[in-house]
């Protein structure tokens, strides 16, 4: 659903840039876990386990508020395949928001390793015990990490054209401030 409003809601915009800060961190979390077997290996576990988890909540709340309050409508100048690829980055980044986390939990759940929230609070397991579904899910884990990443990049690459070239007002709909040229 798409409205005739100039900016995403609030509640839109401080989670937009709060799961940005999350999902960047995990990017930095992940390579630190794929690269390193030192003891800090463990702590980037603890940290990875619950952000993730945290990012799963997160964006199915950002997801209803997408549904309850729509989103600002592209520019009417907007050439058709760029509305197009506006939309599928959309459909490919919540996708993976919320295919990340899940099948780091079916992963751990197959290998019988607790996902810990905090202190003794674990989640179930979702999957049953399986080598060969761990090691599926690990590889599928890691190959849409670096999938994501790029999604991220080209997210990011779209946002700075529309801003530095086109500077069509789509940054303004999700800036976290407004400033004077902008108007609600």
């Amino acid at each position: 659903m798409t409205t005739s409003r100039k900016r995403f809601a609030a509640p839109q915009r401080l989670l937009h840039w709060l799961m940005a800060i999350c999902i960047l961190s995990m990017f930095f979390i992940g390579v630190g876990m794929v690269s390193t077997v030192t003891p800090k290996y463990l702590t980037l576990v603890q940290i990875h386990k619950p952000l993730g988890i945290a990012i799963l909540v997160l964006v199915l709340v950002r997801l209803a508020l997408r549904i309850y309050y729509g989103s600002p409508s592209l520019p009417a100048d907007l050439p058709e395949p760029m509305k197009l690829a506006a939309y599928l980055s959309q459909v490919i980044l919540y996708a993976l928001m919320i295919a990340m986390p899940l099948i780091g939990w079916g992963m751990l759940s197959a290998a019988s390793y607790p996902v810990v929230l905090f202190g003794s609070v674990h989640l179930p397991s979702i999957l049953p015990l399986s080598d060969s579904l761990h090691t599926f899910l690990w590889h599928a884990h890691y190959y849409l990490a670096f999938a994501f990443f790029a999604t991220v990049l080209l997210h990011i690459a779209a946002i700075l054209f529309h801003k530095l070239i086109r500077r069509d007002g789509v940054f303004e709909t999700m800036a976290p401030v407004l400033t004077h040229h902008q108007s609600e």
